[in-house]
């Protein structure tokens, strides 16, 4: 600990923050790290700049999910004809159960299970008719989803269209959480479901937004048989880069028939078109 001087200063250098030897690092991250001090004490910038992010996180966790405004976003990217998205609850009654309760967030409501048994649903999922589906769900996050999904699918659509894949209507799922897309799936009859959903904010990330691929959904898989990429939003994993990688791993599922542990995503190796930025830990620009 430094001395500090009569006007509360730390002693010897003329001014009240003390920096810390690894700023230059922080270009490099939006972790909180060099923050500096004074005194004994977090500077004030830094100390308001923390209560901002605590508050933005817990905002994100509670806002509600404005779907009207989402599937208008889907809409107006081709993502969905009007009226061809499907809204659903999950089984949480609300969001304080949803919280309290995450076993409740991981299946659908009675009222939506049983307008998932409704013609054609019922019939169509005995022979698995699609070969994907795409699930929204609010997550922890609902700015998340609210603010990446749509423009992550107008990414990805482009790059699936050659493989003629057949597509199920999207899927919106209130309160949802991972797992609900593998009872939403297996209801509509897909070989493949991708779950777009809202991750548990972070203090530099309340927008972040994960991506779970599972083949053959059915209810009562567990993580095992899931695939994810995280933090897709535009100041962490590109919508370019993430399209990539699902595109991949989607191919893959197909051609192998299989997801999760057994499925690697090898496209690192590959190196394809990604734009690899360079680790400054390595020597990388």
């Amino acid at each position: 600990m430094g001395r500090i001087d009569k006007n509360g200063k730390p002693a010897g250098t003329g001014k009240p923050v003390t920096d810390n030897p690894w700023e230059a690092l922080r270009r490099f991250t939006a972790a909180r790290i060099a923050l500096g001090r004074a005194g004994v004490s977090l500077p004030t910038q830094a100390q308001l700049a923390f209560q901002l992010a605590h508050a933005q996180a817990r905002d994100a966790v509670h806002l509600a999910l404005d779907v009207d405004a989402l599937t208008a976003q889907l809409q107006e990217r081709g993502i969905g004809a009007a009226g061809e998205t499907l809204v659903l609850d999950s089984a949480a009654p609300d969001r304080l159960a949803y919280l309290q309760r995450p076993d409740l967030g991981r299946r659908l409501s009675d009222a939506s299970r049983a307008q998932m048994l409704a013609a054609p649903f019922a019939v169509a999922a005995q022979a698995r008719p699609y070969d994907i589906a795409f699930i929204i769900a609010d997550g922890l996050s609902s700015l998340a989803v609210g603010q990446n999904a749509a423009p992550f699918l107008a990414e990805l659509m482009p790059r699936i269209a050659p493989e003629n894949w057949r597509i199920a209507p999207p899927v919106i799922v209130r309160q949802g959480r991972v797992a609900v897309a593998d009872e939403v799936g297996e209801l509509l009859g897909a070989k493949l479901v991708v779950i777009l959903i809202g991750e548990r904010p972070g203090l530099s990330s309340p927008d972040s937004m994960g991506l779970y691929l599972t083949w053959m959904p059915a209810r009562g898989l567990t993580d095992a048989g899931r695939n994810c990429i995280s933090n897709v939003r535009p100041e962490g994993l590109r919508y370019e880069e993430a399209a990539y990688k699902l595109h991949y791993l989607m191919s893959e599922a197909h051609r192998r028939g299989l997801s999760g542990v057994a499925l690697k995503d090898e496209t690192a190796g590959q190196g394809g078109e990604l734009d690899v930025r360079g680790n400054f830990l390595l020597g990388g620009e």
